[in-house]
């Protein structure tokens, strides 16, 4: 077997391939998970267990209100005052956003300066073209939300700007809170559809989580 040798060679390829794996872990940026709609982060927390025994740093902050009653650039200030009290300026991170969270992170990205910070956005079952289900709520997040409303025409005009970063969308055929579903469809960066009946259960999925997980790899 190679490794039984002792020859010059065979020491260099024993070296590189440690270094390489010692390189790609000290590269894993913290992960930042945002909620959705009516969800806290507690939500988030099966996910950020999963992802913080396999070694990265996890923030679950909680945004306020999520009912919809704010609009989502307000959420998505938040997000932007949080990743800044506990980020140091510069440091690089991933947004992992569920529903109505991955357009809070969409808005800060592409609205709020995050191209500058963010490497990899992973969206999970999040209304990109809007949702019919979003019209059963008041409320200016609500309103946004809403399949043709004008904060979606304004984010999607420029959703080429999302291929400056990792940006991937997860999303299910078979939801019922996204409709339709095929609304989590973008014509930009990496598309993954999972077959997950229920919306809520996307980001407690373990299919889900190890293809995050992937994805925050890539």
């Amino acid at each position: 077997m190679i490794f039984s040798t002792n020859t010059k060679r065979t020491k260099t390829v024993v070296f590189f391939v440690l270094f390489v794996v010692k390189t790609t872990a000290v590269q894993c940026n913290p992960v930042v998970l945002v909620h959705g709609f009516k969800d806290s982060s507690s939500k988030m927390q099966p996910m950020a267990r999963a992802l913080r025994k396999q070694g990265w740093t996890v923030l679950t902050p909680t945004l306020k209100p999520s009912w919809g009653q704010a609009g989502i650039d307000e959420l998505a200030r938040q997000l932007s005052t949080f990743i800044d009290a506990n980020f140091h300026k510069g440091e690089r991170v991933d947004l992992v956003g569920f529903s109505m969270g991955g357009l809070v992170c969409r808005y800060y990205v592409q609205r709020m300066g995050g191209l500058a910070r963010v490497q990899r956005l992973v969206t999970i079952s999040s209304p990109h073209n809007g949702t019919l289900t979003a019209c059963w709520w008041p409320g200016a997040g609500c309103r946004q939300m809403q399949p043709h409303s004008e904060f979606l025409r304004d984010l999607n005009g420029d959703i080429a700007s999302l291929d400056r970063i990792q940006f991937t969308s997860l999303w299910t055929p078979l939801d019922l809170m996204i409709v339709p579903a095929k609304s989590s469809h973008v014509p930009v960066g990496c598309e993954i559809k999972m077959w997950v009946v229920l919306h809520p259960l996307m980001v407690w999925q373990p299919n889900c989580i190890r293809t995050v997980a992937e994805c925050l790899q890539n």
